[in-house]
């Protein structure tokens, strides 16, 4: 089978989307599959060092430049070639090869659905919005779609304005190995990385700052089940620089001394913070997956999450789940009261209770593999090709 891969231009500085394309990419050539990957490139967007020009000199490479390229590229492409878009967000791209065999990988919709005023805590502009119309109605002419999640699958049958031919559920598989580690080592090793007392255990985060990832809620369930039980736990969240917002957050806490932002901390280091980990605290307001509740899990971490799709799909009955955090401030303290009392349950867990809830996440990472993953995906690819 001849693929030609749509990926996102390296110079977005994504991460979950290139490991994602990798996973494709790799994945597709170990079954002896030949792939191509066609990518926009850095032509004008390195011609600025301003930040703000960058991204509309950006916006030239991939919106004007690189679909001439690929209407030339089409002419030496054979008609049982299969055009496959990593990611339902390269939709401008879909028109171009509507007309042949195609299948869009589909995420999530929140930036789209931001834009359509259904996500009031994330606001959009007046140019973000007509950016993802422009998404939109590109992944509009694509007829054969995968998503990752029913809940993803759901949106996707309710933005799409066309007639869609295909739609299966394909869950993530891992993108790179997670084993259950020793807890002490783990603890002991990231000690020694971070310069971060953890022999004792901590709680975990990773994410960015992006809103739905909620980092804020994570402090206040943090501070709340500080001040409501007699522990020193530290709190260590993974991930992008915190906002300024966060930051003043940290710095206002009674516990500030306990609460550690850890940035750039390598793939190689992952694994063990997982391991090490009491728990881990990802109470998203919403994902298109959640990939750290299936890593933590198959790294033998115990998992709290918001019991809401997809997060409670992917956790199924081995993760312990709280409220989405509500709209109305007037109903704050009291999910950050309940939150902190599933929290104290995790932590507390003895030693027989810990071992069984680690058995049972490590069963439902199970589900998903990337051979599983891998193996579904190229099933769907050949259906369409026949």
């Amino acid at each position: 089978m001849q693929i030609v891969l749509f990926t996102h231009p390296d110079f977005l500085g994504s991460q979950s989307m290139p490991r994602y394309a990798n996973m494709l990419l790799n994945g597709m050539q170990e079954r002896g599959h030949e792939v191509v990957v066609w990518t926009p490139k850095p032509r004008f967007y390195k011609l600025s060092l301003m930040r703000s020009w960058k991204k509309w000199l950006g916006y030239i490479d991939q919106y004007f430049v690189f679909p001439l390229e690929v209407k030339l590229k089409l002419r030496n492409c054979s008609i049982d070639t299969l055009f496959v878009f990593a990611d339902q967000a390269l939709g401008p791209w879909v028109p171009l090869v509507k007309n042949r065999k195609h299948i869009v990988h589909s995420h999530d919709f929140l930036a789209l659905k931001s834009a359509l005023g259904t996500i009031p805590e994330n606001p959009t502009s007046f140019t973000g919005k007509q950016y993802q119309n422009y998404i939109r109605n590109g992944f509009s002419k694509g007829k054969y779609f995968i998503s990752i999640s029913k809940k993803t699958q759901e949106d996707l049958h309710e933005l799409h304005r066309g007639k869609i031919v295909s739609s299966v559920v394909c869950y993530n598989g891992l993108s790179r190995p997670f084993h259950s580690l020793s807890p002490v080592v783990s603890r002991g090793l990231l000690e020694t990385k971070l310069n971060i007392p953890l022999s004792n255990g901590y709680i975990m985060h990773i994410g960015g700052n992006q809103y739905y990832k909620n980092r804020i809620g994570v402090i206040e369930i943090y501070e709340t089940w500080r001040s409501m039980y007699n522990s020193t736990t530290p709190l260590v969240l993974i991930g992008e620089k915190p906002s300024d917002e966060l930051a003043i957050l940290r710095q206002k806490s009674l516990f500030k001394e306990d609460i550690h932002f850890v940035t750039d901390l390598s793939d190689d280091y992952i694994n063990s913070a997982y391991s090490g980990a009491s728990c881990l605290l990802f109470p998203s307001l919403d994902e298109g997956f959640g990939w750290p509740i299936i890593e933590a899990m198959a790294s033998g971490c115990p998992v709290i999450t918001t019991n809401k799709a997809p997060m409670n799909e992917v956790g199924g009955k081995a993760a312990y789940y709280i409220d989405k955090k509500p709209k109305d401030a007037a109903h704050w303290q009291q999910w950050k009261e309940d939150a902190a009392n599933v929290l104290e349950k995790v932590i507390s867990l003895d030693t027989l209770q810990l071992t069984k809830a680690i058995e049972k996440s490590f069963k439902q990472s199970q589900k998903f593999t990337t051979e599983y993953s891998l193996n579904t995906i190229e099933a769907m690819y050949k259906e369409i090709i026949v």
